[in-house]
């Protein structure tokens, strides 16, 4: 019985040794350790032999099932590293290959006039102001002095959602509000960036574009107020050379109104093709605060007056980077962006 066990033990060691995958070896496992195996078998036997010999037995069969379970495990850890090996050189990545070159973008020259905007009017002492895009008919035109029916509103081609709700034609309702929630207290100075809504669509005109407006709501505001203003702004967006001049106009929102104009960088106010030889070119329109506004949005017009102006984001990048067309901001051409690339 004795030479039983050390036959299985040296059956069992040279399966082991030859066995070439872990299935192999767990049908070893089964087959020389499991409790009907040859080798567990034999102390089935055990109660015809004396109690010497049921020792003896007991420790060779249990020394040969420790000698395989070692080997086994032995052998497992042998073929998994093999098996580990075999599928790094498989899967292998070629670290001396160059890696992926990622271009840097370029910031959108939309954005870069709206920041160098938030930059000065920030500067300035202005508070930035954001609000809705779908408005209400009562904020974007009602409360800017624009009943229902006025003709006014033939001068913006509204999207309208349903008779109360449309895409804001301008970004002035975040006046009104600001000034509905102060409760007609002053100071105001804000500035509100955005995108407005329009049925336009040619070389000059956008269906959407964005606007900076200001607003300044205070007592003691006067014309000269916002002449200062705009000054301060031309010459920090265009350059210390620019001047600018007010010409009569016509806001329901505001009164008296005014178009502003700066002088022609190309020409130096000489005349060109750029101004069509006027010498200066129309950046933006403004005015004082009508008084029928200030009275909606509950402020007393004996105590309070102020000043209102609206700036074109992409008309004020078209007219300090040469852009000719009001399309080319949306088009998403690459060699176009590029050109803005800060270094």
């Amino acid at each position: 019985m004795d030479n039983n066990v050390e036959l299985i033990e040296q059956s069992a060691l040279k399966e082991i040794e030859s066995a070439a995958s872990l299935e192999q070896i767990n049908n070893i496992k089964i087959k020389y350790l499991s409790k009907k195996s040859e080798l567990l078998s034999l102390l089935q036997n055990m109660k015809s032999l004396e109690k010497e010999q049921k020792i003896a037995l007991g420790m060779k069969v249990n020394k040969a099932k420790e000698t395989i379970t070692n080997a086994l495990e032995e052998k497992r850890v042998a073929l998994e590293k093999e098996a580990l090996e075999k599928k790094l050189q498989e899967q292998k990545i070629d670290i001396t290959l160059d890696g992926n070159d990622f271009s840097r973008g370029s910031m959108h020259p939309f954005n870069i006039i709206v920041k160098e905007m938030v930059d000065i009017f920030s500067s300035m002492g202005y508070e930035i102001v954001e609000g809705p895009e779908k408005e209400l008919d009562h904020f974007n035109f009602e409360l800017l002095n624009v009943p229902k029916d006025h003709p006014a509103r033939d001068m913006q081609d509204t999207f309208f959602i349903n008779d109360k709700e449309l895409l804001r034609s301008q970004t002035s309702p975040v006046q009104a509000r600001v000034m509905l929630s102060r409760n007609g207290k002053g100071p105001i100075k804000i500035i509100s960036p955005g995108k407005v809504f329009r049925r336009d669509d040619d070389a000059t005109h956008s269906h959407q574009f964005g606007q900076v407006e200001g607003l300044v709501i205070d007592k003691n505001i006067s014309l000269g107020d916002l002449l200062g203003t705009l000054q301060l702004f031309v010459k920090k967006m265009f350059g210390e050379k620019r001047e600018i001049r007010m010409r009569s106009s016509y806001f329901p929102f505001t009164e008296p109104s005014v178009e502003v104009d700066i002088s022609c960088f190309e020409c130096g106010g000489k005349g060109c093709s750029l101004c069509k030889g006027t010498g200066w070119i129309e950046i933006l329109g403004a005015g004082m605060v009508h008084p029928n506004v200030l009275k909606m949005c509950n402020f007393n017009v004996d105590e309070y007056q102020g000043f209102a102006f609206g700036i074109g984001i992409e008309r004020t990048a078209m007219l300090k980077y040469g852009i000719d067309d009001i399309r080319r901001f949306y088009s998403n051409d690459i060699r176009f962006l590029k050109q803005f690339d800060e270094e």
